[in-house]
């Protein structure tokens, strides 16, 4: 076989099956060019998601008829001036996406600078350029794809639904939109939901704004401000609290140097910050925008441009999860308010009564938040000094210190089914998993004593011989040094056994075969592929889990409201180490509304 050049329209198709693989990723490439061109407002208007009609109209800086002329020409572009490819701070620089997406539809440009008389139009088809003619314009540019791979009808086969199509080019808007809070962005046509998201000031409260069009109108009131910096790389966004999360990543929006991008670092990075506080089948609402000098970050690594490469990737993961984790801790013990609506949407399920009617169940007794009872010394000396086994809990209808009422998780006033605390606030109430909430706070406690010096261990009078799985013992024994910084001393005992000599010394009391096996499944669950970090914090959840109080306990009183003190001053307490919610916490108005109050 010979060797040949390949026609250039056939160059230009062979590049549009790499850059234009579907109407979404033609819009991104139009929408880009007119960001670039410094537009202010940007219309979008599609028909037959994309495939019949995509029209992208902006008030951008436009193009002059020579400009225009080149603009659809291979590798021609006004985004690198001196040709660095090393430096690229636009978001479009291939100068392949026009003459792509001529060479495959009907391409039409009308064009027009701010200084210019009349503007000019050129219609480009199947590859083929027409002659430039003047036009009546406004400054800026509108862009016309119609019949896109009328050309090449093999990619059509390749495309979804128009439905499907439609929704991918709102996906990506939205995304471009998050991105730029500073313009004005609208989505028009048909099997699409439209939105006209009028521009935002600049600073904290536009993102925010324009970040609540996108994510829910619950998204400002569960988001935390992230600020942090190293290296010269700065990071900065909002990141949802662990319990205000949805079932699939389209919540995640991450963007480098105003590029929307879905990076797998980034993701892996999101989900590791995120692991501790979140349940594995659930994912974060948040944005977070890397900013960086463009030498530092390679964005010519992937067609669409969705994916970059980082000069130090170490360096970014490392900044984003130790970013994330610290604006989660300092969150404390604050949850979702999204919490109270299902809350209520579970009583209006049953209210009215029937089989299935909620029904707590209240225990009257004597007045157990008297000054005179020693309830205030015996809530500071904390919940652990003060637990004792299973004691009567009774209800209370005296009114509870103001002081109390004040704190943000409240007075506790009574225990339901043994599982639940009831606490009274100012303006609400609050019901907390007894078990849940206090798992978080022996996790959080184990983790503060491995970071500060190891995990206290207390030697066993009686050394505990624990049988298990020869798979499982062997597993314990190769991880023997791991479990030593975590508290927990063992060492081999023959075929299928281990001894352990040492245990936790906040574990102390506990089911400690329960304990060992546990330890054993968490150590085959997450496997030495993961990092020790995590291998150890999944240990430690594990070991939290074994000396929480259970559901089923009694409390008293001083330790219910004990357990809500140290709730409010330990990081993560709104949510448990399986990512479940710690408490919801109810207004007086949900009540009020709940039972047609107002």
């Amino acid at each position: 076989m010979t060797v040949r050049r390949l026609d250039p329209v056939l160059v230009d198709r062979i590049a549009a099956g790499e850059v234009i693989e579907r109407p979404a990723a033609a819009v991104k490439e139009l929408v880009e060019n007119a960001i670039d061109a410094g537009a202010r407002a940007i219309a979008v208007t599609i028909a037959a998601g994309g495939r019949e009609l995509i029209r992208v109209v902006d008030d951008g800086a436009g193009m002059d008829a020579a400009d225009l002329a080149l603009s659809v020409e291979r590798h021609a572009t006004s985004k690198l001036p001196d040709g660095d490819l090393f430096a690229i701070d636009t978001l479009g620089f291939r100068g392949e996406a026009l003459p792509s997406i001529g060479s495959v539809a009907r391409l039409s440009i009308t064009t027009r600078r701010a200084d210019a008389a009349q503007g000019s139009a050129l219609v480009v088809e199947a590859g083929e350029k027409g002659q430039i003619r003047p036009a009546a314009a406004a400054r800026g540019t509108v862009v016309e794809v119609t019949d896109l791979f009328i050309f090449t009808p093999a990619r059509l086969k390749f495309l979804k639904s128009d439905r499907a199509e439609a929704q991918a080019v709102s996906e990506m808007l939205r995304r471009l939109a998050i991105a730029h809070p500073a313009i004005r962005v609208s989505l028009a046509g048909e099997l699409v939901s439209g939105f006209d998201w009028p521009a935002e000031a600049p600073g904290e409260e536009g993102r925010l704004r324009r970040l609540s069009r996108a994510l829910g109108r619950d998204f400002p009131e569960n988001a935390l401000r992230l600020e942090a910096e190293r290296e010269g790389v700065r990071l900065s966004g909002f990141a949802g609290l662990p319990t205000f999360h949805r079932g699939t990543s389209a919540g995640v929006h991450l963007a480098v140097n105003g590029r929307p991008v879905r990076d797998r670092l980034l993701l892996s990075a999101v989900r590791g910050a995120y692991a501790d506080v979140l349940p594995s089948d659930r994912h974060p609402v948040l944005f977070l925008d890397i900013l960086c000098e463009p030498r530092l970050v390679d964005v010519n690594v992937h067609p669409a441009k969705s994916e970059v490469r980082f000069r130090d990737p170490a360096l970014v993961r490392g900044l984003v999860v130790s970013g994330l984790k610290a604006t989660l801790a300092a969150a404390g013990h604050r949850a979702a308010t999204t919490g109270g609506a299902r809350t209520l949407e579970a009583f209006r399920a049953v209210v009215g009564g029937g089989a299935g009617a909620i029904r707590p169940r209240f225990e009257a007794g004597p007045d157990w938040m008297h000054p005179e009872s020693g309830f205030g010394e015996a809530a500071q000396a904390g919940f652990e000094a003060i637990a004792a086994p299973a004691a009567d809990t009774r209800a209370n209808d005296a009114t509870p210190a103001a002081d109390a009422l004040d704190r943000p998780l409240g007075a506790a006033r009574a225990q339901l089914h043994e599982t639940y605390i009831l606490a009274q606030t100012r303006d609400g109430v609050v019901l907390v998993d007894q078990h849940a909430a206090h798992e978080r706070l022996v996790y959080e406690r184990l983790k503060a004593e491995r970071a500060r010096d190891g995990v206290a261990r207390q030697a066993l009078l009686l050394p505990e011989i624990v049988e298990l799985d020869p798979v499982d013992a062997d597993r314990l024994i190769a991880a023997q040094g791991e479990l030593a910084t975590l508290g927990l001393l063992v060492e081999g005992f023959g075929p299928g056994a281990v001894l352990v000599r040492e245990a936790p010394a906040a574990l102390a009391g506990g089911d400690l075969r329960g304990l060992v096996r546990d330890v054993a499944d968490a150590l085959a669950e997450h496997g030495v592929s993961r990092s020790l970090e995590r291998r150890l914090d999944h240990v430690l959840a594990t070991m939290a889990c074994h000396n929480s109080v259970r559901a089923g306990r009694r409390l008293r009183p001083q330790e219910m409201d004990a357990l809500l003190r140290e709730m409010e001053v330990t990081p993560n307490s709104g949510q448990c180490n399986h990512g479940r919610p710690t408490y919801v916490e109810l207004k007086l108005a949900d009540l009020e509304r709940l039972f047609g109050r107002r």
